[in-house]
């Protein structure tokens, strides 16, 4: 019997994919589905300047938007210091390197994390640790 589809998985892939698109780097995927209430999983990334953040976050959008899945906010998109892009069950934080260092959102929460190899084109799965 084949494994039934999860469409939250399928959208965090989505999510992660689209984030290696326009190189994002020292991409981490966080699984809070424990820890909180307002998203599953939650995938940090930087850009190494303020119009490469705003790129990714575009990136991300269009990616997304070709699979008929559209945020159901954006915020901090006209600054590129930190653009969060909320799809519900998954939230992406898009950082400017200095500001993401400040903030140490990654480690706010004792979770379960992937490190994304950022030289790969694309993921296909996904670790134990996002079960």
């Amino acid at each position: 019997m084949p494994a039934k589809k999860d469409p939250t998985r399928e959208r965090l892939i989505l999510c992660i994919n689209a984030t290696l698109q326009k190189k994002a780097r020292e991409i981490v995927v966080l699984n809070l589905k424990k820890v909180s209430a307002f998203t599953d999983y939650m995938i940090i990334c930087s850009g190494t300047s303020e119009r490469q953040v705003q790129a990714i976050a575009q990136e991300i959008q269009q990616f997304l938007k070709k699979a008929d899945v559209r945020p159901m906010g954006v915020e901090g998109e006209a600054n590129g210091q930190w653009v969060l892009l909320d799809y519900g069950d998954v939230v992406i934080s898009v950082f400017h390197e200095p500001i993401r260092d400040f903030y140490d959102l990654e480690n706010l929460w004792d979770a379960p994390r992937m490190k994304v190899d950022e030289n790969k084109k694309e993921v296909k799965r996904l670790s134990r640790e996002m079960a």
